[in-house]
């Protein structure tokens, strides 16, 4: 696949370097304002860095956008000259629209939205789609690129700024609760790069059990609960002190931030 990533920031490096690991390219344009900060891309054969967008456009079969959504409005407009029948759009932009996307390059382009996360990197990001009526055309050939990096999921357009919440401003959550329990770990007697070890990897076994079995969380914590136990004990303590409503309250005023960003723009 010939791919262009337009604006090389922390996603766009974290999606080249799963395309690069994949094999997923034939050829990949990287554009930045500024080189050198992804000049370890420098070398990897077929990989060209670039500062023209449009020369990317122009090499470049299907487009990911990865830039700040101030910046993308007049970045479409710019490119809007060079695109043909073979050119598929796909964005990263938080609260960017499908219908303002088309407002800008017209309904007759493969437009297709994507909510990764960074773990992309890593090929484990849960990835969302979706798209405008002409890139349900193309939306396959967003399912292999991102299926080589974890896994993805087609949405409707409505659920996007939710999908953002859990999958893409989850990862912190996530590396939150990761150091928390690499914190108590700690206290309990280990040293710290043991206590990352059991921390993370435990996180990466629960996860694991749950893809691997489907079973429902509380089936796996029956597992592990007995009665007058010490993890039921923790998990009480946990409950007490507001754990799973500290987590959702979070979730849903980032929701209502990115309420505020979309509103903001318009």
């Amino acid at each position: 696949m010939k791919i262009a990533i337009i604006g090389t920031g922390n996603l766009g490096k974290s999606i080249a370097k799963g395309l690069i690991t994949s094999n997923a390219i034939t050829s990949l344009y990287l554009t930045k304002r500024n080189l050198d900060s992804i000049q370890e891309f420098e070398g990897y054969k077929n990989v060209f860095l670039t500062t023209d967008n449009n020369e990317a456009v122009k090499q470049s079969d299907i487009i990911i956008f990865a830039v700040q959504p101030a910046h993308f409005e007049t970045i479409l407009n710019d490119i809007k000259p060079l695109l043909n029948e073979k050119h598929v759009l796909i964005s990263t932009i938080t609260g960017f629209s499908i219908s303002k996307m088309e407002g800008v390059v017209g309904l007759d382009q493969f437009i297709i939205r994507a909510m990764p996360n960074t773990a992309i990197a890593v090929g484990k990001s849960m990835t969302c789609l979706c798209s405008n009526k002409k890139g349900t055309e193309r939306i396959k050939i967003a399912e292999a690129i991102f299926n080589r990096l974890g896994t993805s999921i087609s949405i409707p357009e409505n659920q996007m700024q939710a999908a953002t919440v859990v999958c893409a401003s989850g990862i912190a959550f996530w590396m939150r609760l990761i150091r928390a329990t690499t914190q108590a770990a700690i206290q309990l007697g280990f040293e710290a790069n043991e206590a990352q070890e059991l921390a993370m990897h435990t996180c990466e076994g629960a996860a694991n059990l749950l893809i691997t079995t489907g079973n429902h969380p509380e089936q796996e914590i029956d597992k592990v609960t007995t009665p007058k136990g010490c993890t039921i004990e923790g998990l009480n303590q946990m409950e007490h002190q507001g754990l799973s409503s500290s987590l959702i309250q979070g979730m849903v005023a980032s929701f209502n931030k990115i309420n505020t960003i979309k509103t903001e723009q318009l």
